[in-house]
């Protein structure tokens, strides 16, 4: 058996990032694990079944200047919810930007927001 374990994003800084997913989207911080050298490995995540997000704070130039357009213009992640207005209500309040309102589509209800960092998020209430 194969699943994917984590997805890396890149973030300006460790503590930032985790107080943003975890205050903002009720994450919960899996890993937080110093490593050799001063780097940390750091994991959130909506669950405790699903993949996690690795936040990786940028080393250099090259990766700072890609933080939030690791997908370009396009949606970088997809988080599902069991109730979209739900979601998309408590995380404006908690100063979310939605790009999109919710809209229904054939798989589900979608509403689209950037992260802090300006990556875009699918959030989607599956049919």
């Amino acid at each position: 058996m194969r699943r994917i374990a984590s997805v890396t994003l890149l973030v300006d800084e460790y503590e930032s990032a985790i107080r943003y997913f975890v205050d903002t989207f009720d994450f919960m911080l899996v890993v937080d694990d110093p490593r050799h050298g001063g780097d940390r490995w750091v994991v959130v995540s909506p669950d405790s079944d699903g993949p996690g997000l690795r936040l990786a704070a940028a080393r250099d130039q090259q990766q700072r200047q890609i933080i939030g357009a690791q997908a370009g213009s396009r949606v970088l992640l997809v988080l599902h919810t069991d109730d979209l207005m739900r979601d998309y209500a408590l995380y404006q309040q908690r100063g979310v930007v939605f790009i999109e309102a919710p809209r229904d589509e054939p798989y589900g209800a979608v509403a689209v927001f950037a992260d802090i960092y300006g990556n875009r998020w699918d959030l989607i209430q599956p049919i």
